[in-house]
């Protein structure tokens, strides 16, 4: 699968995630490979994602907040069902409270970003405070499913530009936005967040949904159904950079305490 990217090369090789200075990750099969970040970004700088450009009818579903015990398992039904993987946003203490579900995400082909250990407001966090929060959450997904994550989801959307500039130069870790925003988190109804979801979509969106709210999760037939018909087809975050699929990747952090 081939995306219309314009491409800025990193300084060098994709590293794995630095889960602390402790912690010097290693990407073994990926070290060889000059991996790039996309341009043409729609804000926040090239650090930030919040769209891909593509001439391809592609989308990233993505899901924030979770797992949740009961909801999560019900979208990860319907997504089977369509063939359909997307990326899941985790919550680090949701992680460490549901490692089987966790790990259902993974086997069944979705990708997993880092959404902080406690979802707070960063931009409230100093730097030490900031990369306690990622990295407990990497070690912890490290741990429940064998690679760490690539990319982070900040709380909320906020994060000041220099804090995502320390995070990809200190973890290197993308911040991923997106570019469709049905505003689920306000309750305006199933059938309005369908709505909003298919109606606001577009070539190389990145469509924001979270799978801890009830009607949200009910919307999704709705949603995915209406995408389809319009001809559009999924992909995980990952690969609609142009990145290598998250689930193949042979990432690993160096044996330590995570203290």
């Amino acid at each position: 699968m081939k995306t219309n990217l314009t491409r800025r090369r990193f300084a060098g090789c994709l590293t794995a995630v630095l889960a602390s200075p402790a912690l010097i990750g290693r990407a073994e099969a990926q070290a060889r490979m000059d991996l790039t970040i996309p341009e043409g970004i729609t804000q926040g700088g090239p650090t930030t994602i919040t769209r891909i450009p593509t001439d391809q009818p592609l989308v990233a579903m993505t899901f924030d907040d979770g797992p949740h015990q009961t909801l999560t398992p019900q979208l990860l039904d319907m997504l089977a069902a369509r063939n359909i993987r997307a990326t899941f946003y985790l919550i680090g203490r949701r992680v460490a409270l549901y490692p089987e579900l966790t790990r259902r995400i993974a086997a069944e082909g979705h990708e997993i970003g880092n959404h902080t250990w406690n979802h707070p407001r960063l931009t409230s966090l100093g730097n030490d405070g900031l990369l306690r929060e990622l990295d407990r959450t990497t070690v912890v997904i490290n741990e429940t499913v064998g690679r760490p994550p690539v990319t982070m989801r900040p709380p909320y959307g906020l994060l000041s530009m220099r804090q995502r500039n320390l995070i990809y130069e200190a973890r290197q870790l993308p911040t991923i936005l997106w570019s469709v925003d049905p505003e689920d988190w306000r309750r305006p109804g199933s059938s309005v967040v369908a709505n909003r979801i298919v109606s606001r979509s577009h070539s190389g969106a990145v469509i924001l949904a979270h799978d801890i709210i009830g009607p949200t999760v009910r919307a999704m037939p709705a949603a995915l159904d209406g995408l389809i018909a319009r001809g559009y087809r999924f992909t995980t975050v990952s690969e609609l950079m142009g990145w290598p699929r998250w689930d193949t990747r042979n990432i690993r952090l160096a044996a330590s305490s995570a203290g």
